[in-house]
C-alpha cells in the first residue's frame, strides 16, 4: 500500500509553504494530497475530510501548514490516529509570537512542529519508513547525500585555507 502525505492548508495563503513541503516530499517519492480546511472558518468540512482521510487504510501521515492562531494542528491531531506535524508558516506578525500557538497545545494533543518545510518532509519520510522499506531507502539515500556534499564542503574548505596559507 502506497503510503500517503496529506497536507492541510488553514487557507489559500499558506500555499507557498505548501508548495516547499511537496517539493521536499517528491525527493522522497511519496505520494501526498492538498487541502483547504480551517478549523475555525470550516469546522465540519475539515471533520469531514478527515473521516475520509482515517477511513482510508494507507499508512499516512498528517502536515498541517496553519499560522496565526494555529487551531488547525490540535484538532487535527486529535481527531486521528496517525502523526501530525505542524508546520507553520514563517510570520512577522506579532513578533513572531503567533509561533506559540503552534508550541502550545492542550494535554493530550501532541503535533509535531518543524518549521522548516524540507525538515517536516523529512520527518514525515522517516516516519513512513517505519512501515515502508522502499521510503526507509530513500530517506538512507538523502541523509548519505547530505553527509557526502558536506564531506566534500570540507575538503573544498580545507584545500582554499591551504592555498591561501601557502600564498601568504
Amino acid at each position: 500500500m502506497t503510503p500517503l502525505v496529506v497536507i492541510l492548508m488553514g487557507s489559500r495563503s499558506d500555499l507557498e509553504h505548501a508548495r516547499a513541503v511537496i517539493r521536499a516530499l517528491e525527493t522522497f517519492g511519496l505520494a501526498w494530497e492538498l487541502r483547504v480546511a480551517s478549523a475555525h472558518k470550516v469546522p465540519d468540512y475539515l471533520l469531514e475530510l478527515l473521516r475520509a482521510y482515517e477511513a482510508d487504510p494507507r499508512p499516512k501521515v498528517y502536515i498541517t501548514i496553519a499560522g496565526r492562531s494555529n487551531a488547525l494542528s490540535g484538532l487535527v491531531d486529535g481527531q486521528v490516529q496517525a502523526p501530525v506535524i505542524a508546520c507553520p508558516p514563517p510570520s512577522e506578525a506579532f513578533g513572531g509570537a503567533d509561533i506559540f500557538s503552534s508550541l502550545r497545545m492542550p494535554g493530550g494533543i501532541a503535533p509535531a512542529v518543524v518549521l522548516e518545510p524540507t525538515g517536516a518532509a523529512l520527518l514525515a519520510a522517516k516516519m513512513l519508513g517505519l512501515a515502508d522499506p522502499a521510503v526507509r531507502e530513500r530517506v538512507a539515500a538523502f541523509q548519505a547525500q547530505q553527509r557526502e556534499r558536506l564531506r566534500r564542503d570540507d575538503q573544498e574548505i580545507q584545500e582554499q585555507v591551504t592555498a591561501t596559507a601557502r600564498g601568504a
